[in-house]
């Protein structure tokens, strides 16, 4: 009976998530286009911030929007929810503001949910990364490894040849030469604007056609992707990179005992993981908000590690008047 109990609360709890990330979703989704990303961020920001108060959580942000002096709400170390399980929180309320100025592809609204402690505290600085997605042997990819080795064991685990394989990559200067690599071994690359995240819950889903993401994005989305991909028995290498001494600095400072470790998902999610997204732009995984005169859309991804399940939810959200908030 209690395992029932507990299998239960999970479920609701999760689905109280999805509640979470559509609310910002719906706030940043109403700046689409409008070429203002800090608006739209600080839109999604504040209503997700009023969601949580109705989850059934004493939780604690511990990869947000800055520090307290950098961010009114949704900083590290704030307390959100109105009392339960203490749980540790990893948000990013708007994943690709560029996207959503510009109406470009896979901007998301995205929560990550785990006990205490189970997260791994990430300063806001450069993650070298390297993703796949599930059902392949342990290992199979590795960050220390060549471009080139990479691609060629992933093609022998999935018996395929490396020209059928398909990699994401942000399109940047300091990624040029892993291009260029790909390139030469035959392998088809999405090169995406901005939005890594996105980039690695792609390779979660057949559909996509990504098989595998690398190279330089943030680090604090590093930990929300290895949340994701812990649901779906994915795999994720992860590096700090640091620009100067007082990052290296940061990251001693928020328990990082060796600032050059090779992070495994399990270094960087732990224990059982909840996870949500919201799409605000429409990208492969995920439709955007789709607004209507009377109500809007939404399309969100709900999964969790202890399940295994992954559950997509469309809603629809009747309003009428410009003074409508979220349920």
């Amino acid at each position: 009976m209690a395992h029932d109990v507990e299998t239960k609360t999970d479920r609701n709890l999760a689905m109280e998530l999805v509640r979470v990330t559509e609310a910002a979703g719906l706030a940043a989704s109403r700046w689409m286009g409008l070429g203002k990303k800090n608006e739209a961020d600080g839109a999604a920001v504040e209503a997700m911030r009023k969601a949580f108060d109705s989850v059934a959580i004493d939780g604690t942000v511990v990869i947000g929007e800055g520090e307290m002096d950098e961010a009114p709400m949704l900083y590290i170390g704030e307390k959100v929810g109105m009392g339960g399980p203490a749980m540790d929180i990893a948000v990013d309320p708007l994943e690709g503001t560029n996207l959503t100025a510009k109406g470009g592809p896979s901007a998301l609204a995205v929560i990550a949910l785990a006990e205490k402690g189970c997260f791994l505290h990430a300063p806001d600085v450069y993650m070298d990364k390297i993703a796949v997605g599930g059902g392949l042997p342990r290992g199979v990819v590795d960050l220390d490894n060549s471009v080139q080795n990479n691609l060629r064991n992933l093609a022998l685990a999935k018996k395929c040849d490396t020209s059928d394989l398909v990699a994401c990559i942000l399109d940047r200067e300091r990624h040029y030469e892993m291009i260029a690599k790909c390139r030469e071994m035959g392998t088809r690359i999405v090169l995406i604007s901005d939005g890594d995240m996105a980039g690695v819950m792609a390779t979660c889903q057949p559909e996509t056609g990504v098989d595998i993401y690398m190279g330089w994005g943030g680090a604090p989305e590093g930990v929300l992707a290895a949340a994701a991909l812990r649901c779906v028995d994915g795999q994720i290498h992860g590096r700090l990179i640091y620009e100067d001494d007082s990052q290296r600095e940061r990251a001693i400072s928020m328990g990082i005992t060796d600032p050059n470790k090779k992070f495994d998902i399990f270094d960087m999610a732990k224990g059982d993981v909840m996870f949500a997204a919201t799409g605000v732009t429409a990208g492969p995984m995920l439709k955007g908000v789709r607004r209507t005169p009377h109500g809007a859309t939404t399309h969100s991804i709900v999964m969790r590690s202890k399940s295994g399940t992954i559950r997509f939810v469309e809603a629809f959200h009747n309003f009428t008047t410009k003074t409508w908030t979220p349920n």
